[in-house]
């Protein structure tokens, strides 16, 4: 029996026949209902605008879970039941009148997840109306990314929430967060002292976090091209990555804990002039190419593109963070569409001993690495030198992983999706892998004067062809510093 008692919830799924919906989040609530973690008495609220009949879009729910749930996991009597809790509404959320259904549905709620899979310029007017319906005091919203474009239109979104809901009912989702490696990098980090009493500049060379992705637009051209990769990606994604690994052991695990240190490390970013762009940031946009022995176009030739955009699909940055831990320690940051393979990790390089005693021409290989693997495959690998095996060998050296596969270590532990994780804390309450409100704020700062500069330039972003890892210049950027981007080939 599960160890985790999870409380009877009323789950309102707002924007519940999008992609995320259908891909991510009903089958995220599977997989609780099939591991006992969802009350008995739960019910799911899918609410959307398609008028029709209500079993006709149950039934496409019914077909994502069918499509998106790995047939080895499938369970009949799970899948009845799960079914069982999903009632479908119709209603524009911004139409007051078209809550009465929602309100009936609610009337004896005791906890409300109000999940927004909607555009973040209606959260407010659902939030306001569900204020309206008096479930303030009993709800729970949890918003998408992203939140605005901009520190500006970020805080308008945030703002509009805050009029209705207080900060401890508002959990900001970022799914690298529900991820179980980066769940791993605080117990990695403060539950061992072989890494912790490391993990400053005395020891530490350069950090590097890269997030790379084979698949192109996939269709969301019209939000992409306004977006960009700066935005969708390092604002979020990265920039949480790298608080995790740099900030400072928070005074215990309580959510305020763990985030007032992130802020710390997002106040201490220190700023790129537009002088600076050119040395510091690469901006590339991906041209045609080959991908698995395919041929893909360009970001300009993807469908309704336009072929004049400027918008970046790749972003390699150096980052420095300017306190005692990280001094002189730069970050490289890395993320990109249409490259080589998928693939997240971050890597740690450690500093060489201070003294030498080994052949000089093995000098090269002396580097110890931390590699923390996020996708494809979840895992921890500690690169160390020991000496080759063999009497011919005398004292020649070798590298070699000290590794930790969770498919591996744990063949028999189903590894949970970052949603399952993230939907079950919602529903105990738990902020400790969302973000608050002054984490997106300074990150946000952050990214745009990146953005800023990039305008008083006019920086056009490189081509880079497809099934590549981005521009030549991305590789400059690193050697510049006499160093190399870990693993490409």
């Amino acid at each position: 029996m599960p160890s985790i008692t999870v409380d009877c919830c009323t789950f309102a799924l707002f924007g519940a026949l999008g992609d995320l919906a259908l891909r991510k989040l009903y089958p995220a609530l599977y997989q609780l209902d099939r591991a006992g973690l969802l009350n008995s008495d739960t019910q799911i609220l899918a609410l959307a605008r398609d008028a029709g009949e209500p079993q006709h879009y149950l039934g496409l729910i019914s077909d994502a879970l069918r499509q998106y749930v790995p047939a080895n996991e499938h369970d009949d009597a799970v899948m009845a039941r799960f079914e069982a809790r999903l009632r479908y509404l119709r209603m524009d959320f911004l139409v007051e009148d078209d809550y009465r259904a929602f309100a009936d549905a609610t009337r004896d709620a005791r906890q409300v997840i109000a999940y927004f899979a909607t555009p973040a310029a209606v959260y407010g007017g659902i939030c306001a109306n569900l204020a309206r319906l008096g479930l303030a005091d009993i709800t729970r919203v949890v918003l998408e990314k992203p939140i605005g474009h901009d520190l500006q239109s970020s805080r308008a979104v945030n703002e509009a929430v805050a009029q209705y809901f207080a900060e401890t009912q508002v959990y900001r989702i970022d799914h690298y967060l529900g991820k179980e490696t980066v769940q791993n990098l605080i117990a990695l980090r403060f539950a061992n002292s072989l890494f912790e009493t490391q993990w400053n500049q005395n020891h530490i060379s350069h950090v590097e976090i890269t997030v790379a992705e084979k698949v192109g637009i996939e269709g969301r051209w019209g939000y992409f091209d306004k977006a960009g990769q700066l935005r969708d990606m390092i604002q979020n994604h990265l920039l949480q990555l790298l608080c995790l690994i740099a900030m400072d052991p928070p005074s215990d695990l309580s959510a305020d804990s763990i985030r007032d240190e992130k802020v710390k490390v997002l106040k201490a970013l220190e700023s790129i002039s537009p002088e600076q762009l050119s040395q510091r940031v690469v901006r590339g946009q991906y041209i045609g190419g080959t991908l698995g022995n395919k041929t893909v176009p360009g970001y300009l030739e993807e469908d309704n593109a336009n072929a004049h955009s400027n918008t970046e699909t790749f972003v390699a940055l150096r980052a420095d963070i300017r306190n005692w831990r990280w001094s002189g320690v730069p970050f490289y940051l890395r993320t990109g569409k249409r490259m080589q393979e998928k693939l997240s990790q971050i890597v740690i390089h450690f500093k060489e001993p201070p003294h030498y005693i080994f052949a000089p021409e093995q000098r090269a290989l002396i580097s110890n690495r931390l590699i923390i693997r996020l996708q494809p495959d979840e895992g921890i690998s500690l690169q160390v030198m020991t000496k080759d095996q063999g009497l011919d060998k005398g004292m020649q050296l070798r590298s070699g992983p000290l590794q930790l596969s969770f498919s591996d270590t744990y063949p028999s532990a189903r590894i949970p999706d970052a949603y399952e994780r993230l939907l079950l804390e919602v529903m105990r309450g738990n902020q400790n892998l969302f973000v608050r409100k002054d984490e997106i704020e300074h990150a946000w700062q952050w990214c745009d004067q990146l953005v800023a500069g990039w305008n008083k330039l006019g920086d056009t972003p490189k081509p880079y062809a497809a099934g590549t890892w981005g521009p030549m210049a991305s590789i400059n950027l690193i050697a510049r510093d006499g160093r190399s981007w870990y693993g490409d080939l």
